[in-house]
C-alpha cells in the first residue's frame, strides 16, 4: 500500500484558460468546476495561469472562488483577484514595444498594446473584434496614437493568419535576437512579453510565496506559451487537444478540453491524493 508523503502531495493547480480550463464554447464544465471546488475544499490552492488580460480573466476566477493570485499576460502581472495586489509586474521595455510597434507598423501587421489592463487597438477590425469577443474585454480605439506609446505595456498581441505568424515570429525572433520573449500561443496569436517574462518563472514566483515546492505543482496547458509552466511543475499535464510540443514538454497527457480532461486528471490523483500512480 502507498501513503502519499509531503513531498508527493499537490498542493497548487494552475491552469491555462483557453482549450485547457475552458471548453470550445468558452465556458468551465460543471465536471471540471467540481472537482476544482473539491480540490480547493481539500486545501489544495487553485489559480489560473493565462496570456489573459487580468480583467478578462477575473470572471473565471470569481465563479471558482479562487483566492491565491492570478498569473496573467503569461506571467507579466501576477495579481490577487480578491484584494488586486500586485504581487509582480514586468512590462514589455518602453523602446523595445516602441520597435515592435514600428516593425509591425512597417508590414501593415496587426498588433495590440495592454497598458494598465487596458487593451489599445489602432482600429475595429476583424483582429479586434474577434479578441473583444473571446476576451469579454471593451477594446479602446486609439488611430495611429497606437504607435505613439509612452509607457511600457504589459503585453502585445500581433494576429494574422497561422502561416503568416509563422513567418513574423522567425522575424521578430531574429530581429530580437532574445531581447523579447515571443510566443505562439493560438495558431494565429503572436504574445510578445519582456524577456525574464513566462508562465513557469510566474509559477515559479507564486509556488516560492506559497512555501510550495514544483513537485507539489500540477499545471494543465496546450499550448506554445504553456511550455516553460509545464516543464517547471513536477506534474504537467497537457491537454489532449495540446501542441504536439506541448505534450512533449509535459509529463501526462489528459483528455481534451471538451472532454473534462482537467476533472479527469485532479479526480484522480488530486483528490485521491495517490500521485505515486504517476510514476
Amino acid at each position: 500500500m502507498h501513503y502519499t508523503t509531503q513531498q508527493d502531495t499537490i498542493r497548487l493547480i494552475a491552469m491555462d484558460m483557453d482549450d485547457t480550463l475552458l471548453n470550445s464554447q468558452l465556458e468551465i464544465s460543471p465536471r471540471t468546476r467540481e472537482a476544482l471546488m473539491q480540490a480547493r475544499a481539500q486545501g489544495v490552492a487553485v489559480t489560473i495561469a493565462t496570456g489573459r488580460m487580468f480583467r478578462s480573466a477575473l470572471p473565471y476566477a470569481h465563479s471558482l472562488g479562487l483566492e491565491v493570485p492570478l498569473i496573467t499576460y503569461n506571467g507579466a502581472l501576477i495579481k490577487s483577484p480578491l484584494t488586486g495586489e500586485v504581487d509582480f509586474h514586468g512590462p514589455v521595455p518602453l523602446e523595445k514595444a516602441k520597435e515592435v510597434l514600428r516593425l509591425c507598423r512597417q508590414n501593415g501587421w496587426y498588433v495590440q498594446s495592454y497598458v494598465n489592463d487596458q487593451l489599445y487597438v489602432r482600429e475595429m477590425d476583424k483582429y479586434a473584434r474577434y479578441y473583444s469577443q473571446l476576451s469579454g474585454v471593451e477594446a479602446t480605439v486609439v488611430g495611429d496614437s497606437l504607435y505613439e506609446l509612452d509607457q511600457a505595456p504589459t503585453k502585445m498581441l500581433a494576429m494574422a493568419e497561422a502561416e503568416e505568424i509563422a513567418r513574423m515570429q522567425e522575424l521578430f525572433r531574429q530581429h530580437f535576437n532574445g531581447t523579447l520573449n515571443i510566443a505562439r500561443s493560438k495558431p494565429t496569436y503572436l504574445e510578445i512579453t519582456d524577456p525574464a517574462v513566462n508562465k513557469g518563472v510566474a509559477l515559479a514566483r507564486l509556488a516560492e510565496r506559497l512555501g510550495i515546492d514544483r513537485q507539489q505543482v500540477m499545471a494543465f496547458g496546450d499550448s506554445g506559451n504553456d511550455l516553460e509552466m509545464l516543464r517547471y511543475a513536477g506534474w504537467g499535464v497537457a491537454m489532449g487537444n495540446a501542441r504536439d510540443s506541448a505534450k512533449a514538454a509535459a509529463r501526462l497527457v489528459t483528455a481534451s478540453n471538451d472532454e473534462d480532461g482537467i476533472a479527469a486528471v485532479v479526480e484522480q490523483y488530486v483528490l485521491r491524493q495517490d500521485t505515486a500512480r504517476f510514476a
